[in-house]
């Protein structure tokens, strides 16, 4: 389980407020994000609001990170990929 992240912002003239980095980083809130906003008992509660397609697109990015496929493949696979390209549109090689 997560540790609890609990940091101070400060309600700007037009009232905004700027999410710290690291509360954004721990629930994997990115720029364009919606948070659903209620009042409980006199406490503000944000809750992300993500498409389907947000969330597994952030999935898929944290297991890259962490368990991605090694570069060496990657340049490979593409490099298999270009030829297969290449002899579909022009043919054989000359």
């Amino acid at each position: 389980m997560a540790r609890p992240v609990s940091q101070l912002v400060v309600i700007r003239s037009r009232r905004q407020v700027t999410l710290p980095a690291e509360v954004c980083d721990s629930l994997g809130l990115a720029i364009g994000d919606q948070l659903d906003v209620q009042v409980e008992g006199g406490a503000i509660i944000a809750t992300p609001r993500k498409s389907e397609a947000s969330k597994a697109l952030a999935d898929i990015r944290r297991i890259f990170a962490a368990h991605g496929p090694p570069l060496d493949d990657l340049q490979e696979e593409g490099r298999r990929v270009r030829k297969e390209i290449y002899r579909e549109r022009y043919g054989k090689k000359p």
